[in-house]
């Protein structure tokens, strides 16, 4: 997975840049299509406009021709634009011709005589333009009356053809974000897989340790049970028999945390709301932890501030949680572990509970994540910490159930801060 996982980024992300690229292309030449048929019109549209103006002249002139050889010879020798034409004939001229070729553009226009003088011209035509112009001739080059070529200037307008091919451009625009979502989506996925594969192999590493030890335990104890020697003991088999009780409890207790975590996931827990005095209960598990704190020669100091300590919460829930808590701050301790849990009310009338300890912190990272199912900090090469990584998110868990919060405040090698916040009354 590590070496396939690389290589398939790599692959799609290739496979988007071509894309991208290709779409990039094709868009590039639709729109130089688009220039060239515009160029095409213009062409045509000179062409037309100076078989027009000769029309017009030889309407004029009231002359009719039987072939177009006649026709041919007498535009040679007689055709004329001054003294035959006006400046707004010109313009309505060419302005009909455009318009039948679908050409919306403004446009000027000059008509130059064989000495490069402008006979006519539009308001708005420069002779310093006139090499940008489209010209065609409007008489031969042996014309008997001078030769007379007439230039258009037609500006092309970009945005005219953006929005001809606006329904083109705005497909390719969204297939191509879609394309990107899904790439990005791909990568999460791959991400999100790789990381839930690392997550598994954690998991079951963790999990074979946690029940290997109790089963050892068991087993040996079950040897000794059968041993001549301790078969007739009673002593020796009360206290095995007890190792093996409690052992047992223990494999117990990390199964049921498995099972928790399988029912937080379905959302199949359901919490039976009570009345809860907060101040019992911490207490309680405080009392319950004391013999493993004073096992590391540590300190659990309670400090019960708070003046409204009745919520309406789910009591072995709750009692969890604070076990939870406690339980996190002694395993993350390297030395003695002095944890002070502290309870307050705040201005709104929440309930504020506090575990502070004095253990090994965290940095950013881990306090980003800490919450996340399996997830559990790192501890270097050093495999003190047990667990499988709930705690915690079953913590958020019920926080959250009970329309609580809670955050986390760390510093690295400093110690760790958890404040629960939890409404007095929570309404279901």
């Amino acid at each position: 997975m590590k070496r396939v996982f690389p290589v398939i980024v790599v692959l799609i992300t290739l496979s988007v840049v071509g894309i991208l690229l290709i779409q990039m292309s094709w868009i590039k030449n639709a729109i130089q299509l688009k220039h060239d048929e515009f160029q095409r019109k213009v062409e045509t549209s000179l062409k037309q406009s100076a078989e027009s103006i000769q029309n017009h002249f030889l309407a004029k002139q009231s002359i009719q021709f039987i072939d177009p050889e006649s026709r041919r010879h007498f535009l040679e020798t007689r055709f004329k634009t001054q003294g035959y034409f006006t400046k707004e004939e010109f313009h309505k001229i060419i302005d009909g011709v455009l318009s039948d070729n679908n050409i919306r553009q403004p446009f000027e226009f000059c008509i130059e005589d064989i000495f490069k003088n402008g006979i006519f011209m539009s308001d708005g035509f420069r002779m310093q333009d006139i090499s940008n112009a489209s010209s065609i001739s409007l008489t031969s080059e042996n014309a008997e009356l001078g030769q007379e070529t007439l230039y258009i200037i037609i500006p092309e307008d970009k945005s005219v053809i953006i929005r001809q091919m606006w329904y083109i451009i705005a497909a390719s625009i969204v297939f191509t974000t879609i394309i990107i979502f899904a790439f990005a989506l791909t990568v999460r996925t791959l991400f999100n897989q790789k990381k839930l594969s690392e997550i598994k192999s954690d998991f079951i590493n963790n999990m074979t340790h946690e029940l290997k030890t109790p089963l050892a335990t068991i087993s040996l104890a079950i040897d000794a049970l059968t041993n001549e020697k301790v078969i007739h003991d009673a002593d020796k088999i009360k206290i095995y028999s007890s190792m093996i009780k409690e052992e047992n409890k223990r494999m117990n207790k990390q199964v049921e945390k498995i099972l928790q975590a399988a029912r937080l996931e379905k959302e199949e827990i359901k919490l039976n709301l009570q009345k809860l005095d907060t101040h019992q209960v911490i207490q309680k598990v405080a009392d319950n932890l004391a013999l493993q704190v004073l096992e590391k020669n540590g300190q659990l100091e309670l400090k019960l501030n708070a003046t409204n300590h009745i919520i309406e919460a789910d009591e072995v829930h709750f009692s969890n949680i604070i076990f939870n808590l406690l339980d996190n701050a002694m395993k993350y301790s390297t030395n003695a572990p002095h944890i002070i849990l502290e309870t307050l009310n705040t201005g709104n009338g929440m309930l504020s509970i506090k575990v502070k300890d004095n253990g090994i912190g965290m940095d950013k990272e881990t306090m980003s994540r800490i919450f996340e199912k399996f997830y559990r900090a790192h501890t270097g090469n050093l495999h003190n910490v047990k667990g499988f990584g709930l705690g915690l998110s079953y913590v958020k868990a019920i926080v959250d159930a009970h329309g609580g919060k809670i955050r986390v405040e760390s510093i690295p090698g400093k110690g760790s801060t958890f404040t629960l916040i939890l409404p007095p009354e929570f309404k279901q």
